[in-house]
């Protein structure tokens, strides 16, 4: 018996149980696109598939709706691959564990991936409803969205005709997204100089554990604590007040879209610093706590004596361990501005979501995010200038365009007349500092106009994600609606 027989949407919940039994994260997409190209050819349905692995299907207007406007249905096929540190799960070769109560469906261990399967579940239940009272749809399902909207970037969109675009990878129910920042990646790196640990030295571990993380755009603005920033921050307080303390090795989160929930690091120390740095981490962890009382209560640093390293054992050089720390810790981090149309929305920001110490150097990922082209600029600029000041050097990648608001739409007034008539209240109109493929697709194809939405999900790029059912459920029926009234 499948888990989620029996919620409503029946169709849309058998379809995201199948999307959910293969593996489909970033960079890991062949499979679950084969499965939307075997879809489609069982439901006789035109399609294309193309080098990425973006999936696009073509339904025809249903009789009655010939001359209605296109609609163009997308969303991504791709997840952010979270797991507790004790799941053993092979997210590269599983698929997910799903998990109900009739009310939530959840994964157990890891994230879910309801961003954004729930959107191409949604899609493959419209495609496959003979009744459906539709104009032709296009439904574009693109990969790699969570790493820099790839898919999307490389799609041709030369033969969509439609001009009406909904985006169903929102997670807000109720609310329509209008506008999203722009936003670019970010992979600096610095290279190391090794140095044998001197006979003296002890090792310890400092620890920066128990944050929520989160998605670096919409959790964001919940002022949620950054294990990578505040180590960084913490490690040069403490080699400054200790002038021998040397880089060992490090880790600090998988994403760089995900606010980094913990941080590792093995520094070396002549033996008399060592519970100096000790007591410091003790301050630290009271400063954390007071910080982040009410946003990230559980959120501490920690400290672990580890012994004398073994003979052979290699860390950077001091010059050069003093050089990357002032580097980490010069690092523009966290909302640098808010919208001010938009209240609670930010409206620039940066998250340094990835950092790893090796026998290389230091590796750091940041995702900068922008309504504004500019300011967006400038941070990547202070990035690039603090890393090469440093001896190191950065990559761009994953660049794409803000949506900007557009203050006249027949598309969202339509779309806001039959919410109101279906709930008997107006949706919420917002922007969001998380990004969506919306931009890129108004700048393929002119004319284009766009709604945002979805059902009501939590905690998403995170194991403790879960997806709304009944919040599904009236999202369906609202898209199934309003394709009706677009006769």
């Amino acid at each position: 018996m499948a888990v989620l027989e029996g919620l409503k949407p029946e169709k849309v919940f058998y379809y995201f149980e199948q999307l959910c039994s293969v593996p489909h994260g970033s960079g890991n997409t062949k499979i679950i696109s084969d499965l939307l190209v075997d879809f489609a050819k069982e439901q006789g349905l035109r399609y294309r598939q193309d080098d990425l692995n973006n999936v696009v299907i073509y339904k025809d207007a249903a009789p009655g709706y010939e001359n209605s406007p296109v609609y163009i249905v997308q969303g991504h096929m791709d997840m952010v691959c979270a797991q507790t540190p004790d799941c053993t799960k092979d997210m590269a070769k599983e698929g997910l564990d799903l998990m109900t109560d009739g009310e939530w469906v959840w994964a157990d261990k890891t994230s879910l991936g309801g961003d954004d399967c729930i959107a191409v579940a949604c899609a493959m239940a419209m495609l496959a409803d003979k009744e459906l009272k539709a104009p032709a749809l296009e439904v574009v399902i693109t990969v790699d969205e969570e790493t820099g909207m790839d898919g999307a970037s490389g799609l041709d969109c030369s033969d969509l005709k439609g001009r009406r675009l909904l985006n169903l990878d929102s997670e807000e129910e109720g609310v329509f997204t209008l506008s999203c920042a722009g936003g670019c990646r970010t992979d600096g790196f610095i290279p190391a100089k090794l140095c044998d640990i001197p006979e003296d030295y002890l090792l310890a571990k400092i620890v920066c554990t128990g944050f929520l993380g989160g998605h670096s755009g919409c959790d964001i603005a919940d002022g949620r604590g950054s294990a990578n920033y505040l180590m960084g921050q913490f490690l040069y307080f403490a080699s400054t007040h200790n002038q021998g303390m040397l880089l060992v090795s490090g880790e600090g989160g998988k994403f760089d879209n995900v606010i980094c929930n913990h941080s590792e690091v093995v520094i070396a120390a002549p033996s008399d610093a060592i519970n100096p740095i000790n007591s410091m981490c003790l301050r630290y962890r009271e400063k954390i706590k007071e910080e982040l009382a009410t946003a990230d209560p559980n959120a501490e640093i920690k400290f672990e004596l580890m012994g004398k390293p073994e003979a052979g054992m290699q860390a950077y050089n001091l010059a050069k361990t003093q050089k990357i720390l002032a580097a980490w810790s010069k690092m523009p981090h966290g909302i640098k501005k808010m919208l001010p149309d938009f209240e609670g929305i930010p409206q620039t920001s940066l998250n340094m979501g990835v950092m790893k110490v090796d026998s290389e150097g230091f590796f750091f990922k940041f995702a900068v995010r922008s309504s504004i082209k500019a300011e967006k600029d400038e941070l990547v600029d202070e990035i690039v200038s603090i890393t090469k000041a440093a001896g190191g050097d950065v990559q761009l990648h994953g660049i794409y365009p803000a949506w900007p608001y557009r203050k006249e739409s027949e598309f969202r007034d339509l779309s806001v007349k039959v919410y109101k008539e279906l709930n008997g209240v107006e949706p919420g109109r917002a922007a969001t500092h998380g990004g969506l493929e919306c931009g890129l697709f108004i700048d393929k194809i002119p004319g284009l106009d766009a709604i945002s939405l979805g059902p009501a999900l939590y905690d998403i790029h995170s194991p403790r994600e879960r997806l709304s059912v009944p919040s599904t459920e009236r999202m369906y029926q609202f898209v199934c609606k309003l394709l009706e009234e677009s006769k």
